[in-house]
């Protein structure tokens, strides 16, 4: 039971790693890789999806960890949480979206849906290491 407690530094690994993926893969796509791009974002999606995963297993085992900060840091740590878990809940339809359009070779209606789900997807990756980095790093 002991690695468990590792999990947390593992889900920030694979957010951050999350949110570097979406930035190659946006850079590919506007350099007109699409091979690349394609490779990229299936790379963000399973980072994604391992980080939901290691997360959703650590908090059935572990339950809450509350803020300890300053008291004078608890509102901004609640709106970088606030913000970042209802984009989080938001994007995972938005994505499953965007992948069956490119697949599907729909990529203006891709393209469209995109715009919206990578700034999104990006803030939810970076804002889920900054939480970390407040929970476990900072404020521990």
């Amino acid at each position: 039971m002991q690695a468990i407690h590792y999990l947390p530094t593992v889900n920030a690994v694979l957010n951050g790693t999350s949110a570097i993926l979406l930035v190659a893969g946006h850079s590919f796509i506007k350099r007109g890789d699409v091979g690349a791009h394609k490779r990229t974002m299936l790379a963000a999606l399973t980072t994604s999806a391992l980080f939901l995963t290691s997360y959703l297993y650590y908090h059935a085992h572990i339950g809450t960890y509350r803020f300890r900060g300053p008291a004078g840091w608890r509102a901004v740590y609640l709106t970088i949480l606030g913000s970042h878990t209802i984009l989080a809940v938001v994007i995972v339809p938005l994505i499953f979206i965007a992948l069956a359009r490119a697949f599907k070779g729909r990529f203006a209606q891709h393209r469209a849906i995109a715009r919206w789900t990578y700034p999104m997807w990006l803030y939810v990756s970076v804002t889920g290491v900054i939480v970390y980095l407040m929970l476990y790093v900072i404020f521990s």
